[in-house]
């Protein structure tokens, strides 16, 4: 098949320089644009990162020498040069919620890691293996757009895609409050270990935005499209205390949850290994094989051990059990830049090229 071209806005930062790696053999996806700020703009890709690459591995020599496009003043280029764009920008968040408005206005599909449009009633948010039907509520946003192919679509924050999926695996007995306690590594701050030393054996009680975005963002996974909007799920109580700790990638969470029928460990553990994705998800070049893995072992799920399952793209859930406050409590964790960030991304970007959503 002929490849879709591909740009990357915010190719620079660390979670464009994710995008970066994962789409470079993609079987789908050529990535023909890289896009950041005024600051790198017209500079030679690896002169833009040289002193910021983030990644383990070396920057692929295929983009070597691209020459960083700005953001803004090329949109109109970039928009004529792709199929559609990542967007992975790290600037104010007003700033990025009219970027992405404008290229999809430009009719050119935007498929957003940012938090600037997750909570517009006809922006679906979407977990493949879990709210694909969300997708039905694009062509309402085209019509308030006034567009025919641009569109924005996005995906949840990195953490809550460590645990929704486990509590989803229980959603028919009817979930009703939910307390989660997240641990989150550094790079979903876009730090390493030697850009913020500060981190190294230590903690930090506090992630500006995150608690309000564990509280509010399951509740539109879990919602329904009525008249064009999709309405939030209000049956469901969400509190969260999320926490930065010294680790470089993986999202762990502490979860408690009342169900108004109540269900045994053994009958939640069946529900999580016999865990149907949702049909729209399966078969796709960035799909999980396994999207919920439990762990029997007192100590899993582990973050050295597990976070990498799947490519990165699995969930891992294990110490499920009865809660003295809560019917079950369980750990759950996942790899932030990959499932929770631009892995989620480009899953999300194939389903919507197979649907037709996208298109050349």
């Amino acid at each position: 098949m002929e490849k879709y071209k591909v740009g990357i806005l915010g190719a620079t930062g660390t979670v464009g320089q994710k995008f970066i790696m994962l789409l470079e053999n993609h079987p789908w996806f050529d990535v023909a644009v890289l896009a950041a700020s005024s600051n790198s703009a017209g500079k030679k890709f690896k002169y833009a990162v040289a002193d910021k690459w983030a990644e383990d591995k070396k920057l692929p020599s295929k983009y070597e020498d691209l020459i960083v496009m700005d953001v803004e003043k090329d949109a109109k280029k970039i928009a004529g040069e792709v199929d559609f764009v990542f967007c992975a920008l790290g600037c104010e968040k007003e700033k990025i919620k009219k970027i992405e408005e404008m290229y999809a206005m430009l009719e050119c599909p935007v498929i957003s890691n940012n938090s600037a449009n997750r909570m517009i009633d006809d922006v679906p948010m979407i977990i493949p293996e879990i709210n694909a039907h969300h997708m039905d509520i694009i062509p309402h946003q085209r019509i308030r757009l006034g567009t025919k192919k641009g569109f924005i679509s996005v995906k949840s924050n990195c953490s809550i895609q460590c645990y929704v999926p486990a509590i989803h695996a229980a959603f028919e007995n009817t979930v009703k409050d939910v307390l989660v306690c997240t641990y989150q590594a550094i790079s979903g701050a876009g730090k390493t270990f030697k850009t913020w030393p500060e981190m190294v054996d230590n903690i930090i009680p506090y992630i500006s935005g995150e608690e309000e975005k564990s509280e509010v963002e399951p509740l539109k996974i879990w919602g329904n499209i009525e008249n064009g909007k999709i309405i939030l799920n209000k049956n469901i109580n969400i509190t969260s205390q999320c926490v930065r700790v010294p680790v470089s990638n993986g999202h762990t969470a502490a979860v408690f949850v009342s169900f108004k029928n109540k269900i045994t460990p053994d009958e939640f553990i069946k529900k999580l290994e016999n865990f149907k994705v949702h049909e729209k998800s399966v078969g796709l070049p960035s799909s999980p094989k396994k999207f919920i893995h439990y762990f029997k072992e007192e100590d899993r799920p582990q973050i050295k051990l597990d976070r990498n399952l799947d490519n990165g793209m699995g969930v891992s859930v294990g110490r499920v059990r009865e809660d003295t406050q809560y019917d079950l409590k369980f750990v759950c964790m996942s790899h932030n830049t990959v499932r929770g960030a631009a892995g989620g991304a480009i899953l999300l970007a194939e389903m919507l090229c197979r649907e037709g959503y996208i298109y050349k």
